[in-house]
């Protein structure tokens, strides 16, 4: 065997071990359970996995804590479901604009991030029975008042949470494309801009507006209804064809709910039981 000829054997070799490495150095993937399908995701030794996108920028619904664990009413609402179906959870926090992309890939069973059921998504998505109910708000600093559709549109800036419910209210009431309606990537952003003044107006649920106004109220913030807003209920978001999986956690919804759980839960974010 000439070197010539050698060598080329030689890197060929290197070549075929390197490729059986992975990524060397790099970001190793986590390998994806075994099998997703209606019933969630099965862990090796035969354990129910149900992996929860979401989005942690929604206080008191979900946030983030130092620690970088999870913590808000909606967190605690599908643990309890969760442990009463049977399931462990995966929580996977991500923004906003990604939740419902990872759910149609696969990369997650369900999303749990403050979700108004809305018949546009119900077009591409299954929702379980509504638990919670919420209506759009107007928040506004002192000395602004806003009573109606037309005051609103008398202001020169309304911010929104691009995508959520809060924008959907706004385009509907002024138009998608005016001007006067200023889109942000999150709530923290959106909030913080109030602070500072560059928005006049700030439209989003009315629980977490409640809860911004509580943590500033010596700020002279003010929480407004209109009636033009109704009535909205949020719901767990599913594929479409994973109906029985929606069956499952309906019936721990029903249940924690029965057994007071779910009171307790909302007691401890909201400081009432829930409305009957």
């Amino acid at each position: 065997m000439n070197m010539k000829k050698w060598l080329a054997i030689a890197l060929a070799c290197s070549a075929i071990a390197l490729s059986g490495c992975g990524n060397s150095g790099g970001t190793q993937q986590a390998s994806q359970p075994a099998d997703a399908n209606a019933s969630g995701a099965s862990a090796p030794g035969g354990e129910k996995v149900l992996r929860v996108a979401t989005n942690a920028e929604f206080a008191p619904f979900e946030s983030k804590n130092p620690d970088d664990s999870l913590s808000g009413f909606d967190i605690d609402l599908i643990n309890a479901m969760a442990k009463e179906a049977g399931y462990r959870v995966e929580f996977k926090d991500q923004s906003w604009d990604s939740l419902f992309n990872s759910l149609r890939n696969g990369d997650a069973d369900v999303v749990v991030a403050a979700v108004t059921i809305t018949p546009e998504r119900q077009q591409s998505m299954l929702f379980t029975d509504p638990y919670f109910e919420i209506t759009q708000v107007v928040a506004v600093p002192e000395g602004k008042q806003v009573a109606s559709v037309e005051d609103l549109k008398n202001l020169n800036r309304v911010g929104v949470v691009t995508g959520n419910t809060g924008d959907l209210a706004a385009s509907k009431l002024l138009g998608a494309t005016n001007p006067k309606v200023t889109r942000f990537e999150s709530l923290p952003l959106l909030l913080k801009e109030l602070q500072n003044g560059g928005v006049d107006a700030a439209v989003s649920d009315s629980s977490v507006v409640m809860e911004f106004i509580k943590h500033n109220g010596d700020k002279g913030f003010t929480m407004i209804k209109v009636p033009d807003f109704e009535a909205e209920h949020y719901g767990i978001a599913l594929r479409q064809d994973d109906t029985e999986l929606r069956d499952t956690l309906n019936k721990a919804l029903a249940a924690i709910k029965a057994s007071g759980e779910y009171d307790r839960i909302h007691q401890q974010y909201f400081g009432t039981a829930a409305a009957k």
